[in-house]
């Protein structure tokens, strides 16, 4: 039970890691391209939405995007409503670690494979400089990502052999609501929605839970991960805490929408794993994580400048005060 636990800590840890160091090996080895890329291709909410899923895609990491922006809307070079696209971008963008995880991670065991890269990208990073040092960095996160994917996976192999979480109920609204809960603790926790995806992805792949269990899972994660945004805008500007409100709103509103609507979602599912060959298990969590993004950001989107005076109407800009 012991080295259980701690093989499941350790494959979070690494993942956590992994993810944490790769988006700073990113963002030096693009010398800033990223966040010149945000400030530049935002003039229409339709680019800044592809520029903030761009960017996450490239980061892995939608609080990181989230915050940086923050950062940017600040300090007074993106304007709010522009921030409300990238914003949607970047919830569409942070799916792009479940696919990651259900086509590579979990079919190739690349846990081996990729102490090379630990090690060849540590000794770039210590013995070069430049672009190289930044590289080497880069190479050694991505092996750290797939180490930590290869430990969750076993880790959750022996678990299911203790514990049968699957047997839980999962389908009445009580159980939905506390696991939807659970995954938002779990991301508050560990201040990663990536981590949270990537473990209940690994469990599902080795049936330590249901695909019930870890669709609501996913959805609590894509709740929880708005508390990061909040933290990092609350002794912020008004804009700020506009955006970080713009992001608790869309991803609060596109999960509520993914629980209410999950039986057509997983119809929908068994329809294209019969008709369109969809894999079962991981990848339809994928796609299902996709597909309930992609459902808020087709509402949200073309109504993007009426949804940013919504916002700007809660959150008002405050005045001098007369004394």
């Amino acid at each position: 039970m012991t080295a259980m636990i701690f093989q499941l800590l350790g494959g979070i840890g690494l993942f956590l890691m992994g993810v944490v160091l790769l988006t700073d090996g990113l963002k030096a080895l693009a010398g800033g391209a990223l966040n010149r890329a945000l400030v530049r291709f935002t003039g229409t909410p339709y680019k800044a939405f592809a520029s903030g899923a761009l960017v996450t895609l490239m980061v892995q990491s939608s609080s990181a995007t989230t915050m940086t922006l923050i950062g940017f809307v600040s300090a007074g070079l993106l304007t709010f409503p522009q921030a409300v696209g990238v914003v949607l971008g970047a919830s569409l963008g942070a799916t792009g670690t479940s696919w990651v995880v259900s086509m590579l991670g979990l079919k190739v065991s690349l846990g081996f494979y990729a102490l090379p890269l630990v090690g060849v990208g540590a000794l770039l990073r210590l013995l070069s400089h430049g672009r190289w040092r930044s590289l080497g960095l880069t190479l050694a996160s991505f092996g750290l990502i797939f180490i930590g994917i290869d430990k969750l996976q076993n880790s959750m192999q022996d678990m299911a052999g203790v514990f049968d979480l699957a047997a839980l109920p999962s389908t009445g609204v009580i159980s939905r609501l506390a696991t939807v809960v659970i995954g938002m603790l779990m991301t508050v926790i560990m201040q990663s929605s990536s981590a949270v995806v990537a473990t209940t992805l690994t469990a599902l792949h080795v049936n330590a839970i249901n695909f019930d269990q870890a669709a609501t899972l996913v959805i609590g994660a894509a709740i929880g991960t708005t508390v990061t945004s909040a933290l990092a805008a609350s002794g912020g500007s008004v804009s700020a805490k506009r955006t970080a409100l713009a992001h608790i709103a869309f991803n609060l509103v596109s999960g509520i929408m993914a629980l209410l609507l999950l039986p057509v979602f997983l119809w929908g599912l068994a329809f294209a794993q019969q008709q369109m060959g969809l894999e079962s298990g991981a990848v339809s969590l994928a796609a299902f994580h996709t597909a309930f993004i992609t459902l808020g950001v087709v509402i949200f989107l073309p109504f993007n400048r009426a949804f940013a005076r919504s916002v700007e109407r809660v959150l008002p800009e405050q005045g001098p005060r007369l004394t």
